[in-house]
């Protein structure tokens, strides 16, 4: 008597050898890319961060980027310095600590792969939630600025960051989802083999 078992939900959630290997692999990206700043004496460096949360979402997509995102943050919660300028914990719960803590946000949100007949209308609506998710990031990460911080306004953190950072995150995070398109190709291909 033969019997067919369908897989459960749960059994198809499963990451596979490759997917753990990724995820790892990206949380280290995201290690080595946070070491690149700029400190500014408000206490918020200005680095690109957001451009390795972007590309390690579009890249890997929701669930493996969200998860190598967390894999990142949670180690950095843990006391291993590799946040920006080699911080660990204080970052968390220091004036940048909000922007950290959104990440995930932005990387599933930058991993959204819409499925439309256009390549031209998926490329613009990706860019459109990786937008959408740096502006969590930056609504966060203002907000925790402000109330541990305690020294700026919200409306003088806005305008603050209009001027210093989003600009050049807005830039950078439409680049990395640019960038995401080969690398994830190549990515697949090697897969395949």
């Amino acid at each position: 008597m033969s019997q067919s078992y369908a897989k459960s939900p749960a059994a198809e959630r499963k990451f596979t050898t490759r997917e753990m290997v990724l995820v790892g692999m990206f949380a280290a990206v995201l290690a080595v890319i946070s070491q690149i700043s700029l400190p500014m004496p408000t206490g918020v460096p200005i680095t690109i961060q957001v451009f390795g949360v972007a590309l390690v979402g579009a890249v890997l997509g929701s669930r493996l980027g969200t998860t190598a995102t967390l894999v990142y943050v949670l180690l950095g919660a843990i006391g291993l310095p590799i946040f920006a300028n080699f911080s660990g914990i204080s970052s968390i719960v220091g004036v940048t600590g909000g922007y950290i803590w959104a990440w995930p946000i932005m990387t599933w949100l930058c991993g959204i792969r819409p499925k439309t007949e256009n390549k031209t209308k998926n490329l613009a609506i990706s860019i459109g939630f990786a937008l959408i998710g740096l502006l969590i990031v930056e609504t966060i990460g203002g907000l925790q600025w402000h109330f541990v911080g305690g020294s700026m306004s919200i409306p003088a953190i806005a305008v603050y960051s209009l001027t210093a950072f989003i600009p050049k995150d807005i830039v950078i995070t439409v680049l990395a989802v640019l960038i995401a398109i080969p690398i994830r190709k190549g990515i697949n291909n090697a897969g395949n083999r």
